[in-house]
């Protein structure tokens, strides 16, 4: 008898504990968020109808899902980079619209490309369900930069959009994508040591708490892969207000590097 109750005992402590970790998983977790192709098609159409740099595309996903991608050729261009925005943010906003064109500026082509947007009121963790998309519109930008005879391609992504290229690189990515810069990076800290490719990460003294505070292990990290570095710009925040030009030759100064050296 006091063998029986002893193990109904743990029978019920088990179903309790799996019951308890269930409900921990369902708080913890975040809600799964449709995407706002609305939203999305606005921001297409707010970028169109002020563009004056560069060329508009549009690239299709398996689902029949056209994304816009603003194509900026350089003349004598030594490679390519994908321009990758921040979390809800558009191809031509700000920081991004700098980056393209003063990159391809600088010798270097750029293709910057519309992520997935929830709505606005999404938190951060409402994206982690749009990370395959996203990944999948990485793929597409290597492919059409490929088809326009680039060699030398590099992603250049900031905050929400260089969390979504670590994920697409650490899941195998595209072995045609030689080199990564993370600006400003806020999380996904997860085994960037396997990517394999060289990485920049660079940020704003003034940056974001959570991006300061996770530099160094973050460096830990890329400094495992050869060719590597981290850059810490003084007095720049979050998005570069002002701090753009420089932000821009430690990127070119890496690409040029990295490229060269192989």
């Amino acid at each position: 008898m006091t063998q029986t109750l002893a193990n109904d005992r743990r029978s019920i402590e088990s179903v309790t504990m799996r019951s308890l970790l269930l409900v921990a998983l369902i708080l913890c977790c975040p809600c799964v968020t449709a995407q706002d192709y609305e939203r999305e098609k606005r921001w297409a159409e707010q970028t169109l109808a002020t563009l004056v740099v560069g060329d508009a595309v549009r690239l299709t996903q398996k689902n029949g899902h056209r994304f816009l991608a603003l194509y900026t050729e350089a003349k004598s261009a030594r490679g390519a980079v994908i321009v990758a925005h921040g979390r809800g943010w558009a191809p031509d906003v700000d920081l991004y619209g700098a980056l393209r064109t003063k990159l391809a500026d600088a010798g270097w082509t750029t293709l910057s490309i519309q992520l997935p947007v929830l709505p606005s009121t999404a938190k951060l963790g409402d994206y982690f369900s749009t990370y395959p998309d996203a990944g999948e519109r990485f793929a597409l930008a290597a492919e059409f930069l490929r088809a326009k005879g680039h060699r030398n391609v590099a992603i250049v992504s900031h905050s929400l959009g260089a969390t979504m290229a670590n994920h697409y690189l650490i899941g195998g990515g595209d072995k045609s994508v030689g080199a990564w810069v993370m600006i400003g990076i806020i999380n996904g800290l997860e085994d960037m040591f396997r990517i394999g490719i060289p990485v920049l990460d660079v940020f704003g003294a003034k940056d974001w708490d959570v991006t300061r505070v996770g530099a160094d292990e973050r460096r830990r990290q890329i400094m495992k892969i050869a060719g590597s570095e981290q850059v810490v710009v003084s007095d720049a925040a979050h998005f570069f207000e002002s701090k753009e030009d420089e932000l821009v030759r430690v990127i070119v100064a890496f690409l040029d590097r990295v490229f060269t050296t192989r």
